[in-house]
């Protein structure tokens, strides 16, 4: 009889998730604030446009990891109008640019959870993630010890990400 291996959780340090945890309990729609807030890397917009936002996640994936937001607060992807579709993906396509430029992505997870049950974390303010990937970049880290490391800082990735995207979304 083959004996089943039992997998342990090793405890990385991440002071970080503690901020996430109070933040995702804090009362109200984070990226309704990001609508009126500044463009800089303290709030990590990077990008906007007439319809839509583009920032970067707080607790990213990958180093990179944006999310383009409608300034419109709807769930539902028929609730918004076909200008900010368009402008959506618009965004979305300039930033599979500006990160395969940037960082030399060589792929990309593009996608929206709809809804909570699809494991969406904001589920009533509809918003899309571009992560981008390179080969091997799921090291032990992420497979045996269920933590992520990334490279770089969230404001030198703002700043790269911010000085590299181009100046007009038409």
């Amino acid at each position: 009889m083959v004996k089943k291996q039992e997998l342990k959780m090793e405890h990385v340090w991440a002071p970080w998730r503690m901020k996430y945890i109070q933040e995702t309990s804090e009362k109200g729609c984070f990226f309704c604030r990001g609508v009126n807030a500044e463009d800089n890397a303290e709030n990590l917009i990077v990008k906007r446009g007439k319809f839509a936002f583009v920032m970067l996640n707080r607790y990213p994936y990958t180093s990179g990891h944006l999310m383009v937001v409608p300034y419109a607060h709807e769930a539902a992807m028929e609730n918004l109008s076909i200008e900010t579709k368009t402008e959506m993906m618009v965004l979305i396509t300039q930033a599979i640019q500006v990160l395969t430029d940037e960082y030399g992505a060589e792929g990309f997870n593009v996608g929206a959870n709809l809804g909570a049950t699809a494991g969406a974390g904001v589920a009533d303010h509809l918003h899309f993630h571009v992560v981008p990937r390179w080969g091997g970049d799921t090291n032990f880290m992420t497979t045996v010890g269920n933590a992520r490391v990334l490279p770089e800082n969230l404001v030198d990735t703002h700043k790269r990400i911010q000085e590299h995207w181009p100046k007009e979304t038409d």
